[in-house]
């Protein structure tokens, strides 16, 4: 009873925090200016696939932006993992299921949202411990510091470094 407890505390916190930060980037225009991909991202879709393979990181002022993979990914966890993580898990509700009964059958029936949101969670993991690997593998200081400061480290050459 305890597990579902806090379960359910943190599912609100992270609905909460889901629909500020929502807010927040389509207030402050994030959402149309760094996140949706432009005709050139989608043609560069192979190169950075590439790029991502081999290990070979951004330089310059492009290590400034998101590439198309990041602005993809983003999407759609932002617009697609998270509502169906909270999705699912309100269709597991017998009180959702009482007050919203199409929402259960839209997702077909409550064990298919129970598997589905079990899936959502796990790909949200998986997206999380991706990230947290990337931002190791190209420098772990760096990224913090430009998360919490704003203030990110471009090393050019003859140059020692510019925010």
């Amino acid at each position: 009873a305890m597990g579902r407890r806090w379960h359910l505390f943190f599912a609100w916190v992270f609905v909460v925090n889901g629909l500020l930060f929502m807010a927040y980037s389509l207030f402050t225009r994030h959402v149309t200016r760094d996140l949706l991909p432009t005709k050139r991202d989608v043609r560069n879709v192979g190169r950075v696939v590439k790029d991502h393979l081999v290990l070979r990181r951004p330089k310059g002022d492009e290590a400034k932006h998101y590439n198309v993979l990041q602005k993809l990914a983003y999407l759609a966890v932002i617009f697609g993992l998270a509502p169906l993580i909270v999705l699912t898990g309100l269709a597991m509700s017998p009180m959702v299921d009482a007050a919203v009964p199409w929402l259960v059958t839209s997702l077909g029936g409550r064990q298919a949202a129970r598997t589905l949101h079990f899936l959502a969670c796990f790909s949200f993991v998986a997206f999380i411990m991706i990230h947290v690997f990337q931002v190791v593998l190209t420098g772990f200081a760096n990224n913090i510091r430009s998360m919490v400061t704003g203030w990110f480290e471009i090393k050019r050459e003859g140059a020692a470094h510019e925010s």
